[in-house]
């Protein structure tokens, strides 16, 4: 039964704060950044009819590992910074059908459009995550500045670039302790792009696409946020510090790092150190 305006509701209304920020923050430029946010059932049914098929699209890549999930996505070629002046314009909820071959509109788009061009990335990293965390909700892909721009003049072997960001700050390592995967630069928007993401999502919640942006992963919207902004602070130090021509003189060291991994009882992600 519905009861109350889906407008009101608490995933909407995060969706609306968090785009909203991303736009600030300068990384969601014109239609930049995409986002997917598993949600429960039992969270939809006051605000929504889940029977009520709107459409329902073929995907590219079959995931019956996500049947009968639902998930509120961006819509694509949407701007962030309209989300939260008309979110029934710019964000679609859909449900993957019960053979995990097709997605269902439920909601949203209301002026016409699809979800997200990187439709497939998200979900095939929402089904790995998932099988590494049940409690995983929310991927993210954002035109993060510094981490793009560290792309460019640092090695992009990710063990290599995982080191030099936890050597940034102290509550790098604490944050992402299983590092960051890199994926060399790809077309935007393709299966092949996706499932590269997705091999990557095996071993860590962080997927920088070089000289493109940066995907991540967490529980809910605030932790999947606060990742990418420590992430993305890391590489901003490492940027300024870069370009003093004395160069860098010290940083956080290998024995710091490990002395840190003991003190918060840290797995680091083993062959960085």
């Amino acid at each position: 039964m519905i009861i109350y305006n889906i407008e009101n509701a608490p995933f909407i209304q995060e969706m609306c704060d968090i785009t909203d920020k991303l736009w600030a923050k300068g990384w969601a430029e014109r239609n930049g950044g995409n986002i997917s946010y598993l949600l429960k059932e039992e969270e939809v049914a006051p605000y929504l009819n889940v029977n009520d098929i709107k459409s329902e699209t073929e995907m590219p890549i079959p995931l019956p590992e996500l049947k009968n999930k639902i998930f509120l996505v961006s819509g694509s070629g949407k701007y962030f910074r309209n989300v939260i002046k008309n979110p029934a314009d710019n964000l679609v909820i859909i449900r993957i059908s019960s053979d995990g071959k097709k997605y269902q509109k439920l909601w949203g788009l209301v002026n016409g459009g699809n979800p997200t061009s990187e439709l497939a990335s998200h979900l095939k990293c929402h089904a790995v995550r998932l099988s590494q965390d049940p409690e995983h909700r929310v991927i993210f892909h954002t035109h993060a500045t510094s981490t793009i721009a560290m792309t460019f003049i640092h090695d992009l072997d990710e063990k290599s670039f995982t080191k030099t960001l936890w050597q940034q700050i102290t509550e790098c390592a604490i944050v992402f302790p299983d590092g960051v995967g890199i994926v060399p630069w790809m077309p935007a928007g393709t299966i092949d792009l996706g499932l590269e993401s997705a091999k990557k999502m095996e071993y860590c919640r962080i997927v920088i696409w070089a000289h493109h942006g940066i995907m991540g992963a967490g529980s809910n919207i605030d932790d999947a946020f606060g990742l990418v902004e420590t992430v993305d602070k890391a590489a901003e130090i490492y940027l300024k510090a870069a370009s003093v021509t004395t160069g860098i003189k010290q940083s956080i060291t290998t024995e710091e790092l490990k002395d840190l991994a003991k003190v918060f009882n840290l797995t680091l992600r083993d062959g960085i150190l």
